[in-house]
């Protein structure tokens, strides 16, 4: 038997055994992981160096290194994702729904874990943690698998939550990590239908595109983030550059940072000269239209072709397009987002009030920065991915993302005539 086979194998097993455990038992087993975390601290961060600098010898741009990278600072941070996962109520076993049908029977619909979730990943080690505790909280069995840039850090974290796991009471094989870093061993866990419940890549558009394609078990598309930014022409020029700066700058390697800014162009000439400024302090790459590349005279701002409007950079870099209105921007965020997170600066309510409705996105902000679109900000606890698809969850994926519904039904001997 193959090892994507073995863990497969196994998790079935643990999800049985999973799902009969309590809500204080899952708790504390959450407790156990966060402990183990910062008492392992120099394993793990020992395994991220190596890692690091494996990324480094290959020239790795250091947005991507950013995303590899531990530290003491923050793994404690991961930990007290799993504490506060730990403080958060308990989904399983809500009660969603419940009549008594005119036969008499008591019908609810209940909630109920997932079963076997499988994770297929790139360079974010926090991921391994995060997923991990939102699996073990819902009482659903977890198969790692990350990219083979953060391998060695993977399997350590893997290793460190599992064994906290599994020595709080949980079943051994409740938290695993497919460890060959071959592409196979991913094609194999796409493929295993019946022994996976639901499949969640989280990565570039390259790995999703590669996982909805090819796979042959259930799959929640994640975030892809080409996000915009629009001025509108009753914005507050200082809180738009403040928003721009920061959906862009904070960190730009994630998927909830802008790539892409678009301004009104009754006010372009007056208002967008000190945010291109502003970015390029910041070290920003400026690609724009031809109205953009009109305000360059003292900045260097690069022609932006069609394919610009829908990348996603991942970098210090991002597109600029003058447009005409409300009306053109709405259209142009539809065709080329990526149904992740916009946003709007505006001081005229009726213009926001209809980006809300018709921009077509899992977050859609007025007057504030993408960045927030994260389930620790939105409440969540610890996120597993953020949803850009309309099925079953879309955007930010906390506890209740993990969790289907069966309906139990009591009755006094009923039978159907």
């Amino acid at each position: 038997m193959s090892e994507v086979k073995m863990l497969a194998t196994r998790a079935r097993e643990a999800a049985t055994a999973l799902a009969a455990t309590s809500t204080v038992q899952r708790n504390r087993a959450l407790l156990s992981m966060a402990h183990a975390l910062l008492a392992k601290q120099d394993e793990i961060l020992s395994a991220n160096a190596a890692d690091i600098e494996a990324a480094r010898l290959k020239n790795t741009p250091a947005p991507l290194l950013d995303r590899l990278e531990l530290n003491p600072a923050r793994l404690k941070s991961i930990a007290e994702a799993l504490k506060s996962l730990a403080l958060l109520p308990d989904p399983i076993g809500e009660v969603t729904s419940g009549f008594r049908m005119p036969n008499g029977i008591w019908l609810q619909q209940i909630r109920v874990p997932m079963g076997v979730v499988a994770m297929i990943y790139e360079a974010r080690p926090n991921v391994t943690a995060d997923a991990a505790g939102l699996c073990i909280k819902t009482g659903n069995a977890v198969i790692l698998r990350g990219g083979s840039m953060a391998m060695q850090s993977n399997i350590a974290m893997t290793k460190v939550l599992a064994n906290a796991a599994a020595g709080s009471g949980m079943h051994p094989a409740c938290i695993q990590s497919v460890e060959s870093p071959d592409r196979e061993a991913a094609e194999e866990l796409m493929g295993l239908h019946g022994m996976i419940d639901v499949l969640i890549p989280r990565g570039g558009a390259g790995l999703i595109k590669s996982v909805v394609e090819n796979a042959k078990v259930p799959v929640i598309e994640t975030g892809v983030g080409n996000c915009h930014v629009y001025i509108h022409e009753k914005a507050d020029a200082a809180m738009a550059e403040r928003i721009v700066i920061n959906a862009k700058c904070q960190r730009p390697g994630v998927c909830n940072a802008i790539e892409s800014l678009l301004i009104d162009e009754r006010i372009y000439e007056r208002v967008l000269p000190p945010i291109l400024k502003a970015l390029e302090h910041e070290g920003v790459t400026i690609i724009g239209d031809e109205k953009t590349r009109s305000l360059g005279a003292v900045m260097r701002i690069q022609p932006a072709s069609e394919e610009d409007w829908g990348t996603e950079y991942l970098d210090l870099k991002i597109s600029c397009k003058v447009v005409n209105g409300l009306d053109e921007a709405i259209r142009h965020i539809n065709a080329f987002g990526t149904k992740h997170s916009e946003a709007i600066i505006t001081e005229d309510y009726e213009t926001a009030k209809r980006f809300l409705n018709e921009v077509d996105a899992a977050a859609v902000y007025v007057n504030a920065s993408t960045r927030f679109t994260d389930g620790g900000e939105f409440g969540l606890g610890a996120e597993i991915g953020i949803s850009t698809q309309k099925l079953h969850a879309r955007g930010p994926m906390g506890l209740t993302a993990l969790t289907t519904t069966k309906f139990i039904a009591m009755g006094s001997g009923q039978i159907r005539e």
